[in-house]
């Protein structure tokens, strides 16, 4: 009888987590994206925009997910970031401007 109740209450535990993901499906698809592109859009206004060192930015965008490549063209004041699969760039664009993602 102990098992019964266990196994119908792991059984409604996993409908329930069927069902969150399912509503939650959009957003769970769009995190991915949003590292590298918040990673990117960061770090070029940290360094760009508030005119601070490399080093500091860096710690400043760093996160609990690992990106996988980071490149900063500073001539171009260009940084593109991947991680989870995803790659955007942001590039300083002016004084009143700032940073913007580029598509």
């Amino acid at each position: 009888m102990r098992r019964n109740v266990l196994l119908s209450l792991a059984s409604v535990l996993l409908i329930a987590l069927f069902g969150w993901v399912w509503l939650e499906r959009v957003a769970l698809q769009a995190f991915p994206g949003i590292i590298s592109a918040y990673t990117a859009k960061e770090y070029c206004s940290c360094r760009y925009v508030m005119r601070q060192p490399a080093e500091y930015c860096r710690g400043y965008v760093k996160q609990s997910v690992p990106i996988s490549d980071f490149f900063e063209t500073v001539e171009a004041r260009r940084v593109t970031v991947s991680g989870l699969g995803r790659s955007h760039s942001a590039r300083w664009i002016g004084e009143r401007q700032g940073c913007r993602l580029e598509p």
